[in-house]
């Protein structure tokens, strides 16, 4: 593994981060949660900026966690970009290097190198203050790739961005990390945006890793509710196993009994919560399925390609995606179906 966070844990009066987690040499992590669970201190530890209480931090086989940030060989790109206004494009990419005291010609060519790398060609004179927003975060990726760090760190780099540019530039920076398989943690809370860039994802809530996989394992088998919830739309009912059908298990709810694909060893009388996706749905599928709810339209929206509804199933709210444009209305009445292959169950700890 070439970054490797063992226990690292770090208390403040009214939070605490604790968490363990690894990712291999050339690779992207995205550590992905809501605002305020822990995402920026975790990279501040990697990075050096915060000194944890406890806990290793290991790269490239090297434990780093008590050398100064200027030590540990890592690039950083803001949220905010920071280049410095009183230097011109080239100056800012050569910052680091004159720092590390290369070459004026060693110089020159790295930064000719790295223009080239991120798109701007020509640009070494241009001022910082000229450039869009997305010119100055290439920059700003530039400088932070400049001496050859051991790792790359990227706190939210594309939240100041409009959506379009964020789709390209998050191309970009995949396609040039990839290409120097410099090993990589970038920080999100867009969904979207962590499945795009990511090899692991690790999901945080309230200072602790929920869940660290692929994006098809977290999105398709999340371990806990709040991942099943924080990534992606999710219908969710409670109830309780009541029997083992073969490769099946039923459980006893509100709305009847629902069949799931056996997944794990549960026993008749526990309590389980039911998932499934909105996209795994069909409408209006009445016999000759399992799991069919009836209720009533009280949203569709049409997305363009696809068609978002809600149904009012007894005073709990469903949702269906649907990829063709569906004929409904508000006020209709329908049937939905999900198979028990496209839902999944998790022990109800409450």
């Amino acid at each position: 593994m070439s970054l490797v966070l063992s226990n690292i844990r770090k208390s403040y009066p009214d939070f605490e981060v604790d968490l363990s987690f690894d990712i291999e040499a050339g690779k992207l992590i995205t550590l992905l949660g809501p605002s305020g669970c822990g995402k920026t201190t975790t990279l501040h530890i990697i990075a050096g900026f915060i000194t944890p209480d406890k806990g290793k931090i290991i790269l490239e086989g090297k434990r780093v966690d008590s050398l100064p940030p200027y030590m540990r060989e890592a690039g950083l790109v803001f949220q905010d970009y920071a280049l410095f206004p009183n230097m011109n494009v080239a100056g800012n990419i050569a910052f680091g290097l004159r720092m590390h005291g290369w070459s004026k010609r060693k110089i020159d060519n790295r930064v000719n190198e790295l223009l080239e790398l991120i798109h701007l060609p020509g640009y070494n004179n241009r001022s910082v203050d000229n450039l869009s927003g997305g010119e100055q975060q290439r920059v700003a990726l530039a400088r932070a790739l400049a001496p050859n760090p051991k790792i790359l760190l990227l706190d939210e780099p594309l939240s100041a961005l409009d959506a379009k540019l964020r789709k390209n530039l998050r191309a970009d920076i995949r396609r040039i990390q990839k290409k120097l398989k410099v090993t990589t943690v970038y920080v999100t809370h867009d969904q979207e945006e962590s499945f795009a860039i990511s090899d692991r994802i690790a999901v945080m809530k309230d200072g602790k890793i929920e869940q660290v996989g692929t994006a098809q394992e977290i999105y398709n088998s999340p371990e806990t509710l709040f991942v099943a919830n924080f990534v992606g739309l999710t219908n969710t009912i409670e109830g309780m196993v009541s029997k083992k059908k073969g490769t099946l298990i039923e459980v006893e709810t509100q709305f009847g009994k629902l069949s799931v694909k056996y997944t794990e060893n549960l026993e008749p009388g526990s309590s389980v919560i039911l998932i499934f996706r909105p996209e795994r749905c069909s409408l209006y599928k009445v016999k000759g399925d399992n799991n069919v709810l009836e209720g009533t339209i009280t949203n569709c929206e049409y997305q363009g390609d696809s068609t978002l509804l809600e149904l009012s199933i007894m005073d709990r709210r469903f949702t269906v995606k649907l990829s063709d444009s569906a004929v409904c209305a508000v006020g209709d009445r329908a049937h939905i179906s999900f198979s028990p292959e496209h839902c999944w169950i998790l022990k109800n700890i409450f």
